[in-house]
């Protein structure tokens, strides 16, 4: 073999040993990068199951909120709902209506109403007499003033809000304890008696009509005596100094005249030195009535449902007459007197250059008419 041959050889043995070599290392490079790519989908699998236990947790806790604030609004805590109202909207209103010369308004019906309500729902809440008194108020009076005296529900005033929902709230609160509230459900079956039909439970007609007319008759007689007692005998001097204190008599007797109404016709059947007389008397036989409109609307779950719409539906469209009918009545009387004070201003804002200088053209001229 010559020299040439074993050349070739030891080069065709390096040139394997290098092509091995390098499928070793290919092989290695491979081995190390499926053990990265390994490690990496280790590591967002370990991530992923982080962030799916992450979202699970919150998941967890907004599900938990979601369940407070369903237990919050459900049936069982409409009464605390509206105690809530009670205890923030009432004082500041009082503020309010004290700075404006309106805070014996506060004295008015709904007011005294809405006191045993709160009274009521805190201290017995499971007492059932109680509560067909104060379902009869909210039922009655309260929830017909709403379509009598046309509550408009504006959510641009505050003041208008606030007497819609000191009116419309208790029916509603009264609505849901006496047919939805599970708490008084149970009530329907007390240990140890036979099944009841209802909460509150009515033994007879009379026992009906004893609890939702009769006796809240007596109670809204005794606050008519109170306020008569306050109004007109207490602090009638009062306001006879201050005519701009005012009363709700005071108010709708003024409306009244200037638009020369039914109520201000009837309110006058006996001269006008009786018209407080007969307006105590109207509203005596506008409770009565109301009153007694009670004890089917107490029996009927249908009939108190349609009446929970009629209110609702009565301050909407109230709201909706007074944002297109009389908000722009009252800009243009605005507007109207505006312009008629700006002369009679105009007269007053003269200063006293300008009225001796007009004085003195006036004497100048009565003395060029002597001459």
């Amino acid at each position: 073999m010559s020299g040439s041959e074993e050349s070739m050889e030891d080069l065709n043995g390096d040139s394997m040993e290098k092509v091995k070599q390098r499928v070793k290392d290919r092989a290695k490079k491979v081995a190390q990068t499926k053990k990265l790519l390994s490690k990496q989908a280790d590591q967002t699998k370990e991530m992923l199951s982080k962030q799916a236990d992450k979202i699970a947790k919150q998941a967890e806790e907004h599900e938990r909120f979601i369940n407070k604030v369903t237990h919050l609004l459900g049936p069982q805590d409409i009464p605390y709902v509206y105690c809530l109202f009670y205890f923030i909207f009432v004082p500041l209103r009082w503020i309010y209506y004290r700075y404006k010369k309106w805070h014996y308004y506060l004295l008015d019906f709904c007011y005294y109403a809405n006191t045993i309500f709160l009274v009521m729902l805190l201290f017995y809440p499971k007492n059932e007499k109680l509560f067909m008194v104060s379902f009869s108020f909210a039922e009655g009076p309260l929830a017909w003033a709403l379509i009598v005296w046309r509550c408009s529900l504006v959510f641009s005033s505050v003041d208008k809000l606030v007497s819609v929902l000191i009116h419309l709230l208790p029916g509603l609160v009264f609505f849901t304890i006496r047919w939805w509230d599970p708490a008084f459900f149970e009530a329907m079956h007390p240990e140890g008696t036979a099944k009841r039909a209802s909460w509150p439970y009515v033994e007879s007609k009379s026992y009906l009509w004893t609890w939702l007319f009769l006796v809240p008759l007596v109670a809204y007689s005794l606050w008519q005596a109170l306020y008569f007692l306050i109004v007109n005998v207490l602090r009638r001097q009062r306001l006879l100094r201050d005519p701009e204190v005012m009363t709700s008599y005071r108010e709708l007797s003024k409306k009244a005249q200037k638009a020369n109404n039914l109520w201000w016709r009837l309110s006058g059947l006996l001269g006008d030195q009786n018209r407080m007389f007969m307006y105590i008397l109207l509203q005596a036989v506008f409770t009565v009535a109301t009153m007694a409109l009670t004890v089917p609307i107490f029996l009927s779950y249908k009939l108190h449902f349609v009446f929970q719409v009629l209110k609702v539906s009565a301050t909407i469209w109230n709201g909706g007459n007074f944002l297109l009918e009389v908000m722009p009545r009252q800009v243009v009387l605005k507007e109207k007197k505006k312009s008629e004070m700006r002369p009679a201003q105009a007269h007053q804002d003269q200063s006293p250059v300008a009225l001796e200088n007009s004085m003195k053209t006036v004497n100048s001229a009565e003395a060029l008419e002597s001459s």
